[in-house]
């Protein structure tokens, strides 16, 4: 019953926009005595909704290790916890890095959506300096820019951690 309530759950968070998980913790929590600042609820709302998409990625990335695997390290005597980190963990990591940056990337772009709650982020920031100069071209561009900057610097740290897992020799 447990395990149909989180696949419900699942589904819901990625069935339904980013913006209506901003509103509803927003909005919606005060009516219930739960009260949390723009950036509180920004962070808590990105992570809920991005959440639902690593979980698919861990789940894919334990479905992929062969089920001998688990067998083999139960033969060696191994307990649940140490079959976990010394044996299915390794595997997991070495198939999710890729996908999980990717994630990392997007979650870094929906942080605009948080200009909805009023968190001064970078792109609003951008636009308020182009409201107050008339010039859009040169805030924006510099916003696109650090975007991009992070984008990489992100896209560079999935890259070594990949190397490490996976040895240079297999890249």
């Amino acid at each position: 019953l447990g395990g149909l309530f989180v696949r419900f759950l699942i589904d819901f968070i990625r069935a339904t926009p980013v913006l209506v998980w901003l509103y509803c913790l927003y909005f919606i929590l005060p009516f219930y005595g739960i009260r949390l600042g723009a950036l509180a609820t920004g962070m808590i709302g990105l992570s809920l909704y991005y959440s639902g998409y690593l979980a698919e990625v861990f789940k894919a990335g334990i479905d992929a290790i062969p089920n001998g695997q688990a067998e083999a390290a139960r033969a060696l005597g191994l307990g649940r916890i140490d079959m976990t980190v010394f044996v299915i963990a390794p595997q997991m990591l070495r198939n999710i890095a890729a996908p999980m940056g990717n994630y990392f990337v997007s979650i870094l772009k929906a942080t605009p959506y948080l200009a909805v709650l009023a968190v001064p982020e970078m792109l609003g920031r951008a636009f308020d300096i182009a409201s107050e100069t008339y010039r859009y071209a040169e805030p924006l561009t510099v916003a696109g820019l650090i975007f991009l900057g992070l984008a990489l610097l992100i896209s560079l740290a999935i890259k070594r951690l990949e190397t490490r897992l996976l040895g240079p020799t297999t890249r």
